[in-house]
């Protein structure tokens, strides 16, 4: 085990409370590092916990007796108490986001909390292969920030490589994880690992601008209408609040900025705008139209950065089970 997964095993074998006392005293980027590594468990044997507890060993077996069940409401309560709520709900989405591909190699972990910006001069010089297995094992607004720095053709072939990114042998990975430590200076293992696709790419474009969203997908049109259609359905954007019921509508409004509403809706098709009126108060209905008509002239990046904030929240409250968002490749139906 490494050093994290010693650690998630230590703190789930011990109360919340003590578990919350340690973890306060780690640094954010840590945090996240033994989140995840405690997401991934499902249960604790009475040898995990000997390994990692060591001289708490005996403290362990005495609250775990043999088997420890691992709930994902332990988890969020220990980072909740070490992080007061607001700082653990940006931890715990991250490690949502992350969980389904978390590789376990340290110099992976270790891009995934340096600033994107250091990582673009990187993929200048690099195969584009190589530049899109990268992107495919980074968060997505980190790939999403160097791919908007990218030139359009540079970055329309990255894009197309790491849609058709399936099973990637270890020594691929491990390969481009030394070039990574050598050129970036890092500090300080995989078998064949599921990563890029459809999905990935949908989650990419989704924390991308409107402009280079449209591109990326028209790129892939050429190439496969077939996957750009794909990524289409599994995407969530500011257009799809209209698909929403007027129930989660009401939600999802309680939750959003007075102000990125009125940005948000700024160039916002009618059908949008009485979708939203349709679901609040006649009274904040005329205040909201009031704020937009005064509202002074603002640059388009700043209308898809409050759409996109109402769209990350439309996808948390779905995290928590409180809305539900239909998607156009969901063939379920209600009976």
């Amino acid at each position: 085990m490494t050093n994290e997964e010693r650690a998630a095993v230590l703190l789930l074998s011990l109360g919340e409370e003590q578990a919350a006392e340690v973890m306060r005293n780690l640094k954010p980027g840590e945090i996240e590092r033994i989140g995840r590594c405690m997401s991934r468990l499902s249960e604790i044997s009475e040898e995990d916990i000997e390994c990692a507890a060591g001289d708490f060993c005996t403290l362990a077996q005495q609250k775990g007796k043999g088997i420890v069940s691992v709930d994902d409401n332990i988890i969020k309560n220990i980072i909740k108490k070490a992080l007061g709520d607001d700082k653990a709900k940006d931890v715990l989405s991250i490690i949502e986001k992350e969980n389904f591909k978390a590789p376990d190699n340290s110099v992976i972990e270790k891009l995934r909390d340096i600033d994107p910006r250091i990582l673009i001069d990187f993929t200048k010089i690099e195969h584009p292969q190589t530049v899109a297995l990268m992107l495919a094992l980074l968060r997505p607004e980190q790939a999403a920030e160097i791919l908007e720095n990218l030139p359009p053709d540079r970055r329309n072939e990255i894009v197309n490589r790491m849609i058709t990114l399936k099973s990637v042998p270890r020594e691929f990975i491990e390969e481009m994880a030394r070039t990574l430590e050598s050129e970036l200076n890092l500090d300080d293992e995989v078998s064949e690992q599921q990563i890029g696709g459809v999905s990935m790419m949908a989650e990419i474009l989704n924390n991308m601008s409107r402009s280079s969203e449209n591109e990326i997908l028209d790129s892939v049109e050429e190439v496969n209408s077939d996957l750009a259609s794909e990524i289409r359905d599994l995407m969530f954007t500011f257009d799809d609040i209209l698909k929403l019921s007027d129930k989660d509508i009401r939600e999802l409004l309680k939750e959003i900025n007075k102000e990125d509403l009125a940005r948000s809706l700024k160039v916002a098709e009618q059908e949008m705008k009485d979708k939203i009126f349709k679901n609040m108060s006649s009274r904040a209905v005329e205040m909201l139209k009031e704020d937009i008509e005064l509202m002074p002239p603002i640059r388009l990046s700043e209308v898809e950065e409050a759409q996109k904030k109402i769209v990350e929240t439309a996808k948390r409250l779905e995290s928590e089970g409180k809305i539900t968002i239909i998607k156009d490749n969901n063939k379920d139906v209600f009976v």
